[in-house]
């Protein structure tokens, strides 16, 4: 056997089950905040909204989670447009959805699904031309970009604390440049991602996902340890989809007994 062969053969194969529970693991705890959100905000428990407070600052880091994930798995597929496409179908009828359900000041004009859709489909659109990038400069310069981006959505470029420019006030005063983070006062989203800084995160996922391709991920990382959450992780868009309809259903079951009970 020639060790070209020998070393095909050692190959890791299948799925990276890893990924998946780090997505599943995400996804149960987006759900659980947007649990604590739905009781605090929209039915007024008190409770509710301390227990948002206190998971906040958590928000960015598992959310930034799911969106390197999604870049990684970018790169095993071969129809980043066509996903990227229903996806935003499906991102905008949630739009609808949301408008129909809680109103216009809390609807999700620009939610994860939609930055995740437009970056799946400008990956697709662009990876002849990234290819040409090596992964590890393509890793650091995104890195970079969101770094330098991530305080976008204030009015300002640059690194809190160390360097920061103050972007044109002309950006800001415009109804149609919020997918860049670009907002206006008064500008309101149940969920907001924006492209700016949100975008460079993915498309870091989307050169470390080279490794995956050429099976260079550690070999645990294609072994399931908490199937469990692996098979939530497999399933987030339906999730995703579901979650918020049963949370509101069971909250609303929950105070119409307690109004009952206590007539």
């Amino acid at each position: 056997m020639s060790e070209a062969a020998k070393e095909q053969k050692t190959l890791p194969k299948g799925r990276i089950h890893l990924l998946d529970e780090i997505r599943g693991f995400a996804i149960i705890f987006m759900v659980i905040f947007h649990a604590f959100f739905t009781i605090g905000y929209f039915f007024q428990w008190e409770w509710g909204m301390d227990l948002v407070r206190f998971c906040y600052p958590a928000v960015p880091y598992f959310a930034g989670l799911f969106v390197f994930i999604s870049g990684i798995a970018s790169n095993l597929s071969h129809s980043n447009i066509d996903r990227g496409a229903r996806l935003l179908f499906i991102a905008y009828g949630v739009s609808i959805v949301s408008f129909l359900a809680v109103g216009n000041q809390d609807a999700i004009r620009f939610g994860i699904l939609h930055m995740l859709a437009i970056c799946m489909m400008l990956y697709g659109l662009l990876s002849r031309i990234l290819k040409v990038i090596p992964l590890l400069i393509g890793i650091v310069l995104n890195v970079i970009f969101f770094t330098l981006t991530y305080t976008v959505t204030e009015g300002k470029l640059g690194i809190p604390y160390l360097w920061e420019m103050d972007l044109p006030i002309e950006w800001y005063q415009t109804d149609f440049l919020y997918p860049l983070g670009f907002i206006r006062n008064g500008f309101t989203s149940g969920d907001f991602y924006p492209l700016l800084p949100w975008m460079f995160l993915f498309f870091a996922g989307c050169f470390f996902g080279r490794l995956a391709v050429q099976k260079k991920l550690p070999k645990f990382t294609y072994k399931s340890h908490v199937k469990p959450i692996a098979f939530i992780g497999r399933h987030t868009l339906l999730i995703y989809l579901a979650h918020q309809p049963v949370i509101f259903g069971l909250c609303y079951a929950v105070q119409l007994i307690l109004s009952m009970t206590a007539h």
